[in-house]
């Protein structure tokens, strides 16, 4: 079975977005007032072959923690979606 997982990676709430603040402030000076606070983050598309869903899971989570996110300084979350044959 193939499965697509999304790794969302965020910068820990106690870690300062530089990049965050300065696009919070752009985006006052273009008229959206009502935004308080961004904070930038990155999206990684897996597409996986396993047996099952967990199986996927512990794949995309081994290579969050061992690559794709700093865990000193970075958060990440797993969405999984199993993928319709053709």
């Amino acid at each position: 079975m193939e499965f697509h997982l999304a790794a969302h990676i965020t910068l820990r709430s106690s870690i300062l977005d530089p990049q965050g603040k300065a696009t919070q402030r752009a985006l006052s000076q273009l008229g959206f007032g009502g935004v308080k606070e961004v904070r930038i983050g990155k999206l990684v598309e897996l597409h996986i072959e396993a047996g099952s869903e967990a199986e996927a899971r512990d794949v995309a989570e081994a290579a969050c923690r061992k690559l794709l996110a700093n865990e000193v300084m970075e958060d990440f979350t797993l969405q999984v979606k199993e993928v319709e044959a053709a």
